[in-house]
């Protein structure tokens, strides 16, 4: 026989999201910081749905517009993120390739879809343990914060690299529509209410009931 999943909601009380104090579930407003309580917070999974979406849309272009415009000795040259890796690969830059590679591709990608999985396993039944699908969430909030790599990097040369009419590096349109993706995706983890994940549990246990 499972073992009942106790939960804040089920006691009658309310988490504040911003400085962590237990309320009443009747209390309006946290007494400590004045944030508004939500024993949910309301229409979660279509703001993430939303803003992942958001993200999807702007890491098109960005991986399809160049993300790097390098001009020598007045010859103009774009390179688009896959394009970077190639160029670096064949180089021999094999450990840089590979971290832009992560930051850029596998990290992106792989933040749809946890994300995308994480809301499917609130709305439907899932094999995996409550406490793997907390640490995907977990994981995706701390990844997201290394997903300026590119950025970073494009920033640096662009200020490092600029010798007139020799050499000069300059943003492509591919490195704002990078950020726009990663700010989106960001905002879409962080949108998501953990609660919801223990609440689908809650539901599984007492089907099992």
């Amino acid at each position: 026989m499972s073992t009942p999943v106790l939960t804040a909601r089920g006691e009658g009380l309310s988490g504040c999201r911003t400085c962590g104090r237990v309320s009443p579930a009747a209390d309006a407003v946290c007494p400590r910081c004045g944030t508004a309580l939500h024993q949910r917070i309301p229409h979660s999974l279509q703001r993430v749905l939303a803003l992942l979406l958001m993200g999807f849309i702007c890491y098109l272009p960005a991986n399809l517009l160049p993300m790097l415009l390098t001009r020598t000795l007045g010859r103009a040259e774009g390179n688009t993120i896959v394009g970077g890796v190639i160029e670096l690969f064949h180089h021999g830059a094999w450990d840089v390739a590979f971290i832009v590679f992560a930051a850029s591709v596998l990290i992106p990608v792989s933040k749809f879809i946890v994300i995308l999985y994480l809301v499917y396993s609130i709305r439907y039944r899932v094999n995996l343990p409550i406490h793997r699908r907390i640490h995907l969430y977990e994981a995706v909030e701390f990844i997201g914060r290394w997903s300026m790599i590119d950025v970073f990097v494009v920033a640096i040369l662009t200020a490092l690299v600029q010798l007139g009419f020799i050499v000069s590096i300059n943003p492509g349109p591919a490195a704002i529509f990078f950020a726009l993706s990663v700010a989106f995706t960001m905002l879409s983890a962080q949108a998501l209410d953990p609660r919801l994940i223990w609440d689908s549990a809650e539901r599984e246990t007492a089907l099992h009931a």
